[in-house]
C-alpha cells in the first residue's frame, strides 16, 4: 500500500472492517520504536542526570495531565516492587489529583501554578528532579511546574511528543519523542502513549540498573509480595547459588529477599 493510499484509507476509519482497523493501527505503531531510538541520546542525558540526582539522596518526581500523567503514576508505581526502592523516590503526580487517574478533571491540566503547589506538598528541594510529561508538549500544569522547579534549583526534564515545544523549552533535559499524526487524530493515548511508556521504561529501569538495583539481569531487590514472584526469586537463588529449589526456598524464607540470601552465601 502507498504512502498516498494509506493516508486516504485511514481518513475514512468508519468504512473499515475490523481486519483492516487493526492492521492500519498495527502498521502505524510500527514506527514508534523508531521515534524512541532517535531520542536515544537525550534519553541518555536524562538518565544521568537523575542517576545522580538520587545518588545525592533525591527523589524523581512526574508532572503531567490526563495519559500523559496516568503514565507517570504507573511508572512510579512499579518502582518499589520491580526495585524494591522505597515507595516515595519515584513520585507521579497528575493534574487534577488521584481522582484524575480513573476519571477526567475538567480543565485541571489549564492551571499553570498547580503542578507547583502539588510538588511542594512534597516537600521538594534542590536534591530532586522533575520531569514532565505532556505528548503535545503545550500543556500548561507542566509548564508552570518546570519553569518553577527550574527556578527553585531542581533539575527537570520532559518527555514529550512534539519538536521545540514549550515544554521541552522548559526543561534542563528534553526527551522528544516525535511519534507523527495519530491512527485516530489528536488520540494521544495510541503512539504517542507508547511512545512515552517506553521512555519511562528505559528511564527507571536504566536509572535503577546503574545504581544497582539488578545484578546481571535479575531484579534481586524485587518485593515477594505474592507466590509468583516467590517462586522467581527462588529460581533466581537455583541460577545464581547452584542449589535446589528446596535449599534456595529455605535461604529465601531465612533472610527475606534474594540480595540477603545471595550477600549471606557470599
Amino acid at each position: 500500500m502507498s504512502t498516498t493510499e494509506s493516508a486516504s484509507l485511514f481518513n475514512n476509519l468508519e468504512t473499515l472492517s475490523t481486519h483492516e482497523l487493526l492492521t492500519g493501527m498495527n502498521s502505524v505503531d510500527q514506527t514508534v520504536p523508531q521515534a524512541v531510538a532517535k531520542a536515544l541520546p537525550q534519553l541518555e542525558a536524562l538518565v544521568e542526570a537523575t542517576v545522580a540526582r538520587l545518588q545525592q539522596g533525591g527523589r524523581l518526581f512526574y508532572i503531567g495531565a490526563g495519559t500523559s500523567g496516568r503514565l507517570g503514576v504507573v511508572d512510579a508505581s512499579e518502582c518499589p516492587p520491580t526495585f524494591g526502592v522505597p515507595h516515595g523516590l519515584v513520585v507521579g503526580i497528575i493534574a487534577g489529583g488521584d481522582t484524575a487517574i480513573r476519571k477526567a478533571v475538567e480543565n485541571a491540566e489549564d492551571d499553570a501554578q498547580q503542578a507547583w503547589r502539588d510538588l511542594q506538598a512534597h516537600d521538594v528541594n534542590e536534591k530532586d528532579i522533575v520531569v514532565g510529561i505532556a505528548a503535545s508538549g503545550r500543556t500548561p500544569y507542566v509548564i508552570g511546574g518546570l519553569q518553577q522547579a527550574r527556578q527553585h534549583g531542581l533539575a527537570t526534564g520532559c518527555i514529550v511528543c512534539n519538536a521545540d515545544s514549550p515544554v521541552a523549552a522548559a526543561a534542563e533535559f528534553p526527551v522528544e519523542v516525535v511519534t507523527g499524526p495519530e491512527f485516530v487524530t489528536g488520540s494521544t493515548r495510541l503512539k504517542a502513549g507508547t511512545g512515552q511508556k517506553l521512555a519511562l521504561n528505559m528511564l527507571t529501569t536504566a536509572t535503577f540498573i546503574r545504581l544497582g538495583k539488578v545484578k546481571g539481569n535479575k531484579m534481586i531487590d524485587m518485593q515477594l509480595s505474592n507466590a509468583k514472584l516467590v517462586d522467581r526469586g527462588e529460581r533466581m537463588l537455583m541460577d545464581e547459588l547452584g542449589v535446589e529449589q528446596d535449599e534456595a526456598a529455605a535461604l529465601l524464607k531465612k533472610h527475606g529477599s534474594v540480595r540477603a540470601a545471595l550477600d549471606a552465601r557470599g
